[in-house]
């Protein structure tokens, strides 16, 4: 089924997005990570329309082809982010959806089901069920090398560094985030990769590379609300599926296992893969989704 491709304006903000599927179906959301885009589900979109889903991909602001106008002085904080998604989902009157969070969606994604927004109101009845790939939201889950020139940076807020981060904005670190840890690096297509580092690289405005710094630096607020992500998940009860790189060096193992302390209905698979471990994966990532969404009767 034919991906399209459009904008709508929410939260002062002209957000890019790509959708299949019919609009009465069941809606699914994916939100994508660092440093990439819409674009990392351009595979699977299909495939989920193709087994009956509303399938639908936003950019967030900083990424991708979404505009953020000078005179919207937008802050790059993960509120900000939120904030927008929030308005994305109203703007699209979604109403109830399943989520994919990766990578920087999980922090975006579970602000907004865990009713952290200011505007509008998120409901935390919205979300049917959690797609984790690679998405985290516990300690253990950031117990890995890459995670100690960030901290150090959390720190001391320092401009020395926060200069230490910018090879994390380069191609070398881009690429190695989709070839590092899977077992067919050659089989990744390379416009991934250098379509992120492209858009960090060339295009004005929005996605440079201050503003990539900047989120970098907020990131550390999203360790704070995790204790509120895990009541979260934990009230509402609300069924996951971990679906985890194993090989992943920016969020190891510890995080997908981690989840099994606060969620009822939770299912852990693991993908011999890496960080971007939907690459070269969409057709077994779409079968686990679509087998979960029916064993927890999701959209019933």
């Amino acid at each position: 089924m034919a991906t399209q491709v459009s904008y709508v304006k929410a939260d002062g903000v002209n957000v890019f997005y790509r959708h299949a599927g019919d609009p009465s179906a069941p809606t699914v959301l994916l939100l994508h990570g660092f440093p990439s885009s819409s674009h990392m589900f351009r595979n699977l979109i299909p495939i989920l329309a193709g087994l009956g889903y509303r399938v639908i991909a936003p950019d967030l602001p900083s990424f991708g082809f979404t505009d953020v106008p000078a005179e919207r002085a937008y802050a790059y904080t993960f509120a900000s982010l939120a904030d927008t998604l929030a308005a994305f989902v109203a703007a699209l009157d979604l109403g109830r959806y399943a989520v994919y969070i990766f990578d920087y969606g999980a922090p975006v994604g579970l602000r907004l089901a865990a009713n952290t927004t200011t505007s509008p109101p998120s409901s935390r009845a919205a979300v049917a069920a959690i797609v984790s790939q690679n998405g985290n939201a516990y300690a253990e889950g950031l117990d890995a090398p890459f995670w100690d020139p960030l901290k150090q940076y959390w720190a001391s807020g320092a401009a020395r560094d926060r200069d230490a981060l910018r090879p994390a904005l380069e191609m070398a670190t881009t690429r190695a985030q989709y070839e590092v840890g899977s077992p067919r690096p050659a089989a990744v297509p390379p416009e991934s990769y250098w379509l992120d580092q492209a858009l960090m690289d060339l295009r004005p405005g929005n996605n440079n590379k201050d503003v990539q710094l900047d989120l970098l630096y907020d990131y550390r607020t999203n360790l704070a609300l995790y204790p509120r992500f895990q009541e979260y998940l934990r009230e509402s009860r609300v069924p996951v599926l971990a679906a985890w790189g194993r090989n992943d060096f920016i969020f190891p193992p510890a995080g997908a296992e981690a989840f099994a302390r606060d969620v009822e209905r939770f299912e852990l698979k693991w993908l011999d893969a890496g960080h971007f471990a939907l690459e070269t994966n969409e057709r077994e990532m779409a079968g686990y989704m679509h087998e979960f969404f029916q064993k927890y009767k999701v959209f019933e």
